[in-house]
């Protein structure tokens, strides 16, 4: 009798919650259909108690994270975080993953797949996570291609914990997040694209190489309180977060590295790259159309990263020299298919103004942690306003080899660090100019033999006795260019 009472209750309980879910879908609908008839005043009303009625049976706070936030191009910062962090924490749980090379290009870094949901607790409180991917319409207008899906994260946790998630559980996530990025990002050298336009994907604004030069401070010819000096100034500028924020000024540095060619510019970038630990972005501003398209290039770089603009002179006409008037309408025109490149390539319209609002105006606030680097092989040629202090914080000469240049060169190429023939080649040094590029070619052995120290060291001295030009000459040569220069300028 009792089975039959109860199994009676249950049909009649559940014939009640079949007729009230059947009546709420009935009032919704109704709802609805009557919405658009009503005042303005009434929907608010409605809402709020259609709000409260929804969360009567549904008690739980979403919160979506998505890869981008409206029309920009950048990705977001808090993103990125949560995919490191469930990357790291949540591949033991998640059923379906996908696989990546990781810095090393050796081990694989596995994170959660797309569609998929994992649980984690947070001091005993229970939440989700879930990894959305939306494939946006043909017909929709946006800086996405159809291409390109619209990734976010979604948390999922009950309305009570909404304290203990937003001012505990989410920065918790966030900063390890960027910790572990960090210590397990693998660094890499980026190239803009000469093809970038606005309604393409992103990633053809840089793309991108693992960064393994194998350069460092230890194995560059220059001398040792050069050197030192250098590196003091970069690692100061890594651990001034809080003291760029004090005085008000973007946390960013820029360096000025200018000499003759073979001078070791481009190693000088790669130990700093190395010293920091940071990531290489090579700008071509000749393959920039304009100054609109480098600012959106110079919010795409990341924080933790060398921005560099290799001769800077040759890159486009930023120079007041270049725009002087006088001189021939021929040499103006040779002058002109240098710096545009070839007749078939379209000219950037990037200008000197543009240039400087995006490393030292309000775009440059846009990230922190950089550092900004100009090469070129004639100071002399660039306008001031560019290479002032503030933009180009620190000025390195690079000169030609000197003796302490030629001891790590030595000590590098043949693992020498003394030898008869080094007083010979410090007095040579003194009297003839050589970079250190060509210093290091003469050092470089040609074989198997085992007297290559000898041979090598003889070759660096013959060839020192065999450079023509002394100091002193090259010294008269370049006074009597710079005067015909001014001349030219003049006339």
């Amino acid at each position: 009798m009792k089975k039959k009472r109860n199994k009676k209750k249950m049909m009649i309980n559940s014939e009640s919650f079949a007729s009230l879910s059947s009546k709420l879908a009935s009032m919704m609908f109704i709802f609805a259909v009557c919405k658009q008839y009503f005042p303005y005043q009434l929907h608010n009303l409605f809402s709020k108690y259609t709000t409260k009625l929804i969360s009567y049976f549904y008690p739980y706070i979403q919160i979506s994270f998505p890869e981008y936030m409206g029309d920009r191009l950048r990705r977001s910062e808090a993103y990125i975080a949560i995919e490191t962090y469930l990357s790291a924490t949540t591949t033991e749980r998640a059923k379906r993953l996908k696989g990546e090379i990781g810095r090393d290009s050796s081990k694989l870094i596995l994170s959660m797949a797309e569609h998929e949901e994992i649980t984690e607790y947070f001091h005993g409180v229970k939440l989700w996570w879930f990894s959305s991917s939306i494939s946006p319409s043909k017909q929709t207008i946006s800086f996405y291609p159809a291409s390109e899906n619209k990734r976010s994260y979604r948390l999922t946790f009950h309305r009570r914990h909404r304290t203990l998630i937003n001012e505990s559980y989410l920065p918790f996530v966030i900063q390890q997040g960027k910790d572990i990025g960090v210590q397990k990002r693998q660094r890499k050298l980026y190239t803009n694209s000469p093809n970038f336009d606005y309604h393409e994907c992103r990633r053809v604004l840089w793309s991108h190489v693992p960064f393994e030069h194998p350069a460092t401070f230890e194995n560059l010819a220059m001398e040792t309180e050069m050197k030192h000096e250098i590196i003091q100034d970069l690692v100061k500028f890594s651990k001034s977060k809080e003291y760029y924020a004090k005085i008000g000024k973007a946390w960013k540095r820029g360096y000025l590295l200018y000499g003759p060619p073979g001078t070791g510019k481009s190693t000088m970038i790669a130990a700093m790259a190395n010293l920091l630990d940071y990531d290489v972005y090579d700008l071509e501003l000749a393959a920039v159309k304009n100054n609109s398209a480098l600012r959106k290039l110079m919010l795409e770089t990341t924080s933790k990263s060398i921005i560099v603009v290799e001769d800077i002179d040759c890159s486009l006409e930023l120079s007041g020299k270049r725009k002087a008037e006088g001189g021939s309408s021929e040499g103006k025109e040779e002058e002109k298919k240098a710096v545009s490149g070839p007749p078939d390539k379209e000219e950037s319209k990037v200008t000197l103004s543009g240039l400087l609002n995006c490393i030292d105006g309000l775009w440059s606030a846009c990230g922190g942690e950089k550092v900004i680097v100009f090469t070129t092989n004639h100071i002399d040629k660039l306008d001031p306003a560019l290479i002032r202090r503030g933009r180009m914080d620190k000025h390195i000469e690079l000169r030609y080899c000197g003796y302490e240049g030629f001891k790590v060169l030595a000590k590098n190429y043949l693992g020498v660090q003394s030898h008869e023939l080094f007083d010979s080649i410090h007095e040579l040094l003194k009297e003839k100019k050589m970079s250190p590029a060509d210093v290091a070619e003469s050092l470089m052995p040609k074989n198997e033999c085992e007297d290559q120290i000898d041979v090598c060291l003889e070759s660096l001295v013959k060839a020192l006795k065999d450079c023509k030009v002394l100091k002193n000459e090259i010294e008269k040569e370049e006074k009597k260019a710079e005067s015909s220069e001014a001349k030219e300028n003049k006339d």
